[in-house]
C-alpha cells in the first residue's frame, strides 16, 4: 500500500511537470523532463491495472494544473455557484485522467518489455489524446502538442495536424527516458543523438513576421471588456454597449468591424436600434457582433453580420458547451416526461446548423467560430469551400485572468497554422488578437483593457496537408501501428534480448 501512494504521488507530481508546457507557463524543457519521469514509473509497473492506477494518476495531475481555470464561471457569482468550484475541478480532471488511464493498462498489457511498452506507451496515449476530440461530443483542450506554440515545431501541425504533434511530444519525452537509463547503465552513445534532437526542439525559432500587404483590408477588433460579473447588470449593460459604439466609431477607414459573443445586449429580433446605433458609426463598414436570438422557444448562441443596420448573415453556434450552454441528452428526458433540460424547451441553447461561411464584402468568405468551438480542430475547415479568413469571437470573461484566456489564444494560433488561414479573434475581456496564417500574433490587445484594434488583414497560405486530409490520414495511421503492435510480440521480445 505504500509503495502504491508513492507511485501515485509521483506520478502525480510527474503530470503536473508535464502540464507547465502549456500556457502561460510554457515551461516546455520541464514538460517534456515530466512525461520522462511518468516513463520511467510505468516501466516499474508490475502489471497492468498498476500502469492504469499510475496513469490515472499522472493524468490528474497534468489535467489539474492544466485545467485549474474551470473554477473560473463558478466564482463569477461566488453565493450561488462558489460551491461547485472544486468539484467541478476534481471531477474534470479526474474524469479526463480516465483515458490517460486506459492508454497506459493497454500499454502495459500488450508490451513485453521496456521498449515495447515505451512504444505502447507513445501510440495509445496519442489515440486517446485523438479519442477525447471526438468521445462524448469532445473536449481536446490542453493537448500535449500545445506546449510548442512559441516554437519552430508547432509548424508541423500543418501537415501531421495536433494529434500528431502530440504523438511526437510524447516519443520525444520517450526518448529522453530511453536515453537516461541507457546513461545510467554506462551507454552514453544514445544518449548524444536524443540530446541533440532535444535541443534542436527546443530551440528552433518560429518563423520571421512577415511585411503586410499594403493593399491588405484593414480589420478593426473591438474589445468592450465587461467583466462578467458586470455583463448583465441592468445599471451596467448601457454603459458596455455605448462602449463599444465608441470603439466603432474610432478615426479611421476600415473594412470590417468585429465586436466579440454576445456583445449586443438585446435579443436579435428586438436589436433593430441597436444595428441602427452600430450602424450609424461604422462608417458604412459591415459589422460582425455576437447577439442572443430566439425562435419560437428555442434558443441561440449567434454571430451575425450587418451591413447599413441590415442583418445580411446569420451563423448560430453548432458545438455548445455541455452542462454550459446546454444539458447532454435534455430532449430525451423532455421526450420521457422530464421538462427543464431540452433546449428545445426553452432550457439552454439550441445547435446550429453546423459550421458555414459568411461573405464579406471587399474581403472574401470568412468561417465564424464562437467561443468553445475554436478549440476543435476537425470543425475549423468544415464548410463547402475553402474561408479567406477565420472569424472567432468569444466572452473569455468566463475563464478568469490568468490560464484560460491564454490556452485559449494559444488554440486560436493553432487553428490559424493547421488551416494556413489567419484569424480575426475579438475578446469581451481579451485576449483579441490579429493571427497570421503560421500562428504568429501581428497585433492583440491585453486581457481586462477596452480598446480597438486595427490590423491588416495576414496573406492566406496554399491550402495546408491538415486542411485538406483532415484528421482520418493519422487516425488510419495509428490504427496501423496498433495492429503493427499486436501482430509483432516476437519481433518485440527479439529486440529486447538483443
Amino acid at each position: 500500500m505504500r509503495r502504491r501512494w508513492m507511485v501515485a504521488a509521483a506520478s502525480f507530481a510527474a503530470g503536473a511537470c508535464f502540464a507547465s508546457g502549456q500556457a502561460p507557463i510554457g515551461a516546455v524543457a520541464a514538460a517534456l523532463i515530466g512525461g520522462a519521469l511518468q516513463l520511467m514509473v510505468v516501466l516499474q509497473a508490475q502489471t497492468p491495472r498498476g500502469a492504469a492506477w499510475s496513469g490515472w494518476m499522472f493524468g490528474t495531475g497534468y489535467f489539474a494544473l492544466s485545467l485549474h481555470w474551470i473554477v473560473e464561471p463558478f466564482l463569477v457569482d461566488v453565493a450561488q455557484h462558489g460551491w461547485m468550484a472544486p468539484f467541478a475541478l476534481v471531477f474534470l480532471s479526474t474524469g479526463l485522467a480516465l483515458f490517460w488511464a486506459f492508454a497506459h493498462g493497454l500499454a502495459k498489457w500488450m508490451s513485453r518489455g521496456a521498449v515495447s511498452l515505451a512504444i505502447a506507451w507513445v501510440l495509445f496515449l496519442s489515440v486517446v489524446e485523438l479519442a477525447r476530440a471526438y468521445v462524448f461530443t469532445g473536449f481536446p483542450w490542453g493537448l500535449p502538442a500545445y506546449i510548442w506554440v512559441d516554437h519552430g515545431l508547432a509548424q508541423s501541425v500543418a501537415s501531421i495536424g495536433p494529434y500528431g504533434l502530440t504523438l511526437l511530444t510524447f516519443a520525444l519525452c520517450a526518448a529522453i527516458c530511453g536515453a537516461v537509463t541507457q546513461a545510467k547503465q554506462g551507454r552514453l552513445l544514445w544518449s548524444v543523438p536524443v540530446a541533440l534532437i532535444s535541443g534542436l526542439a527546443l530551440w528552433m525559432p518560429p518563423p520571421l513576421p512577415q511585411a503586410p500587404d499594403p493593399s491588405a483590408p484593414i480589420i478593426r477588433i473591438v474589445q468592450p471588456n465587461a467583466p462578467q460579473s458586470e455583463k448583465w447588470q441592468a445599471d451596467k449593460v448601457q454603459m458596455f454597449f455605448d462602449r463599444g459604439l465608441a470603439l466603432t466609431a474610432r478615426d479611421g477607414d476600415v473594412d470590417l468591424i468585429v465586436w466579440p459573443e454576445t456583445s449586443v445586449p438585446v435579443w436579435l429580433d428586438n436589436a433593430a436600434g441597436a444595428f441602427g446605433a452600430i450602424a450609424n458609426r461604422a462608417g458604412g463598414a459591415p459589422v460582425v457582433l455576437g447577439v442572443q436570438r430566439r425562435e419560437d422557444r428555442r434558443f441561440f448562441n449567434s454571430a451575425v453580420m450587418i451591413e447599413q443596420a441590415q442583418v445580411t448573415a446569420l451563423y448560430d453556434k453548432s458545438h455548445l458547451v455541455p452542462f454550459g450552454e446546454y444539458i447532454p441528452f435534455g430532449d430525451v428526458f423532455s421526450a420521457l416526461g422530464i421538462q427543464g433540460l431540452a433546449a428545445r424547451e426553452g432550457h439552454g441553447y439550441s445547435a446550429g446548423a453546423g459550421p458555414s461561411l459568411m461573405d464579406i464584402p471587399g474581403i472574401g468568405t470568412a468561417q465564424p467560430l464562437v467561443c468553445y468551438e475554436g478549440i476543435f480542430p476537425h470543425l475549423v475547415g468544415a464548410t463547402s469551400e475553402r474561408a479567406r479568413l477565420l472569424l472567432l469571437i468569444t466572452n473569455d470573461g468566463w475563464f478568469g485572468n490568468w490560464a484560460g484566456p491564454r490556452q485559449h489564444l494559444v488554440q486560436a494560433q493553432f487553428r490559424a497554422i493547421e488551416q494556413g488561414t489567419p484569424m480575426v479573434r475579438s475578446a469581451n475581456t481579451g485576449i483579441s488578437a490579429m493571427i497570421d496564417a503560421r500562428g504568429r500574433i501581428t497585433g492583440s490587445l491585453p486581457l481586462n483593457t477596452q480598446g480597438a484594434l486595427d490590423q491588416p488583414l495576414p496573406t492566406q497560405r496554399p491550402p495546408t496537408f491538415y486542411a485538406q486530409a483532415g484528421d482520418l490520414p493519422f487516425a488510419i495511421f495509428l490504427a496501423f501501428l496498433v495492429a503493427l503492435l499486436g501482430v509483432a510480440p516476437r519481433a518485440m521480445r527479439a529486440f529486447e534480448h538483443r
